[in-house]
């Protein structure tokens, strides 16, 4: 309670001076997905957003195993408290996936998967083994999300894969993500009900994230020169189209009911007026400040670091080949971010449908 206390202190009155450790490095071991996401700026093949940069503008493909291991080294030496996050874009599929995780366990380095779990069931005896937290992105239902993730088992491939990770580890980590779309509203109840019997760690309902290219636009004239902003998740999402009356009745009665795993929504919207604020009028920011520029930094594939995650600026804060991790959380860069966000009162007009805006 106290080292928060302090860490909440801190990035009030003095957040170009961070004196607390990254609590995630969060990793780009890769630039490839095996599926086609409607929401995702990769599925959708628009490579000119700050997101799909983040994920697949790098080079090479896959992260070198040198690379990998430089950074696990750096992490136990440095943040030996930090977990290690293999992130984007699918690392199910990355080729050093298991040495990799074999040598952070070696070190001491906790370690998670966040996947579409389209493989899982190949893997999951040795996520089993190494004590691998999971984290699985689903849509709805099976039918809804297929259609969603462009593939027609998907669904079904990583209900599997979760089955036959508990069947080797009954006690596995696992949570499940859903991003609420315009696909899956009214189908979010029956999402639940149908993992209700799993040993779930949680289940969380993400509102989407987007970035409209007006507010894009009026962010670039405070901020572009620094902090550049696209649009971001619009190719094939229309606003337009989410039933918000549908989704607040239908979010009000999951609060209400009583799950044998944590349920949550993200951001936490406590009325239907904050529902419609939050889809009808991006420009308006929700939440107070980003906490992940004090929390997570992000390695590409190519060693280049980003703040946070693949949602952030294409920021570049350093690289691995020429620096190491402490350098940069600690550099110059990261610490004007921090800096100008607390200028612009914590979060900048494109932040305005971050997850990471708290």
């Amino acid at each position: 309670m106290i080292a928060q206390l302090l860490k909440k202190l801190n990035k009030k009155t003095l957040p170009n001076k961070y004196f607390f450790s990254p609590e995630w490095i969060v990793l780009g071991v890769n630039n490839v997905c095996n599926l086609h996401c409607k929401m995702c700026d990769v599925g959708t093949k628009n490579l000119e957003s700050n997101f799909a940069q983040n994920l697949v503008g790098s080079h090479p493909i896959n992260m070198p195993l040198e690379l990998i291991k430089k950074i696990i080294d750096q992490t136990a030496e440095f943040y030996p408290n930090a977990k290690l996050g293999y992130a984007f874009t699918e690392p199910l599929v990355y080729p050093h996936l298991e040495e990799s995780l074999t040598y952070a366990k070696q070190k001491g380095i906790s370690t998670s998967i966040t996947t579409n779990a389209l493989t899982l069931k190949q893997k999951a005896s040795f996520l089993a083994k190494n004590n691998t937290e999971v984290f699985i992105s689903l849509d709805g239902p099976q039918d809804i999300h297929n259609d969603i993730r462009g593939h027609k088992k998907s669904f079904q491939k990583a209900v599997e894969g979760i089955e036959q990770l508990l069947e080797i580890k009954p006690n596995a980590k696992i949570s499940i993500f859903c991003v609420i779309t315009e696909w899956n509203i009214g189908y979010l109840q029956d999402f639940l009900n149908f993992f209700k019997n799993y040993p779930l760690q949680q289940v969380g309902f993400m509102h989407t994230n987007f970035t409209p290219q007006h507010v894009a636009d009026f962010h670039n004239i405070l901020w572009g020169k620094h902090y550049h902003a696209t649009a971001s998740n619009m190719d094939e999402i229309n606003i337009n189209n989410f039933n918000l009356d549908k989704l607040w009745n239908e979010i009000d009665l999951i609060n209400q009911l009583s799950y044998q795993f944590p349920v949550t929504f993200s951001p936490e919207i406590t009325s239907k007026e904050k529902l419609n604020e939050f889809y009808n009028k991006p420009q308006q920011i929700i939440g107070k400040s980003c906490n992940d520029v004090f929390t997570n930094i992000m390695v590409k594939s190519d060693g280049s670091v980003i703040p946070s995650h693949g949602r952030c600026y294409n920021l570049t804060l350093g690289n691995l080949y020429t620096e190491n991790l402490k350098s940069i959380w600690n550099g110059s860069i990261l610490k004007k971010l921090r800096t100008d966000l607390k200028t612009s009162n914590g979060l900048f007009p494109a932040c305005s449908r971050c997850c990471s805006a708290l």
